[in-house]
């Protein structure tokens, strides 16, 4: 199964992050999970797919040409492929894979998740969505989807799908019974 992740081009302040990264790169390698994120060297995504390669893991990156432009493009993955805009890399990100994971991270990321989220809730995906709570990065945004329910602009079992836990084996568990 390839699984999506989504994550900072940072590593944060918190050394936490980035070894939650590294953990999650090498249970895909020992679990044979292809990782498929957005192509990039440095941040949780650098940590994340050098995790899987230094465990002889399969990982494609999809990124946008001006980030190759700016020199973020990995070099070594088994494949990175070049599209044109952040939004052909989003959807062909979603069209290689079986489920997607969340990790910390800014805007990019939220984006990212608010997206598939917002795709799976209209049914153009099926996926499981997860998001990796390390040391509850994600508990502001998770009070504000549960403010979502409460106000009447987000039906509860739409937040359901939605797979939180803050441990990786947990959390591949979970999106593979």
């Amino acid at each position: 199964m390839n699984i999506c992740v989504f994550c900072g081009s940072a590593v944060g302040h918190d050394p936490v992050h980035a070894e939650t990264a590294y953990s999650l790169g090498r249970a895909f390698a020992k679990g044979s999970h292809g990782l498929v994120y957005g192509g990039g060297n440095i941040g949780l995504m650098g940590v994340v797919a050098d995790a899987v390669l230094e465990h002889q893991g399969e990982v494609i990156g999809i990124i946008p040409q001006f980030l190759i432009d700016r020199e973020v493009g990995h070099r070594f993955l088994t494949r990175l492929e070049i599209v044109g805009s952040m939004h052909e890399r989003k959807k062909r990100m979603a069209d290689l894979s079986d489920a997607f994971i969340a990790l910390p991270g800014g805007w990019g990321t939220l984006d990212e998740l608010a997206e598939i989220l917002t795709w799976r809730q209209l049914g153009l995906i099926h996926q499981p969505i997860a998001v990796l709570n390390i040391g509850g990065f994600f508990n502001p945004l998770l009070d504000q989807m549960r403010t979502m329910v409460s106000g009447g602009f987000l039906k509860q079992g739409n937040l359901d799908f939605l797979i939180v836990e803050n441990d990786v084996e947990k959390i591949l568990s979970r999106l593979f019974p």
